[in-house]
């Protein structure tokens, strides 16, 4: 799918535009956890060898007031063994696509990180034209729980593969960094959440304006196609915390007749679902 087919969606007085942070696959298996293949292939396709494609999908919330980065892709710094590791199929091009929309990294007023592993996280810092790292957003505040912070830091054996140093190093001695215990309003009509479930820090993210709501529930809900609460994946590392957030949420999204956005899925970037997990209304193209 190409990032030109994707539709801004309107949240009011919101605009979200979705930027491109880079393509690759992983194991179906490990994306599906304990579901079989022959239930999630009927969702979701996936190559010969099982790998299944996925996006790494920043989004850009404008408000009347701020510029808002979500997530900020898989970054420029993988080398070509992680690029070949990873079936990485498009290059992060973030920047581009932020001077496409009249912007630049500088304009940026706050990034906010579901959490810190590295298809998340590898765009907060970046190569210049020289290869010299730096802060790629060096005017924005980072927001990240502290507890999810404390992991990056010192990761256990199973985070170690995913909280990446050279993510880290630079956002550690900065002021950028911006450490949060528990919920907070980042501005008005934008609330970050605590959930856990997928990290012992992962945070969601809710925007509401003039009666309009959407959420984006970070790796808790990383496709259309993990929408039944059971359908979590490998790489959870609280899985029943995984399935009481995801059920909590997106009841509430139900409720609220909000819409749920999508940073892994290449066909949707936004839907709203039925309570049986059928797509009601979609952004993208839907085509898989």
């Amino acid at each position: 799918m190409t990032k030109n087919k994707i539709d801004n969606l309107k949240i009011g007085e919101f605009e979200i535009s979705w930027l491109n942070g880079g393509n690759f696959a992983l194991d179906g298996g490990a994306m599906f956890g304990v579901v079989p293949k022959v239930l999630w292939e009927k969702k979701y396709p996936c190559d010969p060898n099982n790998y299944v494609p996925l996006a790494a999908r920043p989004m850009l919330l404008r408000t009347p007031k701020n510029n808002i980065l979500i997530e900020t892709g898989i970054g420029n710094k993988l080398t070509d063994k992680q690029k070949k590791i990873f079936r990485v199929n498009a290059e992060w091009d973030l920047v581009n696509d932020l001077n496409s929309l009249g912007l630049a990294p500088e304009d940026i007023d706050y990034v906010v990180l579901t959490h810190y592993d590295f298809d998340h996280a590898g765009g907060v810092v970046s190569k210049d034209n020289e290869g010299h790292l730096g802060l790629t957003f060096n005017n924005a505040l980072h927001l990240l729980q502290k507890s999810e912070w404390e992991d990056v830091l010192r990761p256990n054996i199973r985070s170690v593969n995913t909280f990446w140093p050279e993510n880290n190093e630079i956002l550690r001695d900065s002021s950028n960094l911006q450490l949060i215990d528990g919920d907070i309003k980042v501005c008005e009509g934008v609330e970050l959440i605590v959930t856990g479930g997928h990290n012992r820090g992962h945070q969601i993210i809710r925007f509401h304006s003039e009666g309009e709501v959407a959420y984006h529930l970070g790796d808790l809900l990383p496709t259309h196609a993990h929408y039944n609460p059971l359908w979590i994946m490998a790489y959870d590392n609280f899985p029943l915390e995984a399935i009481e957030q995801k059920e909590l949420f997106e009841g509430r999204a139900r409720k609220e007749d909000a819409w749920l956005l999508f940073y892994h899925d290449p066909f949707y970037a936004a839907c709203k679902f039925d309570q049986k997990g059928s797509v009601l209304q979609s952004i993208g193209t839907g085509v898989l």
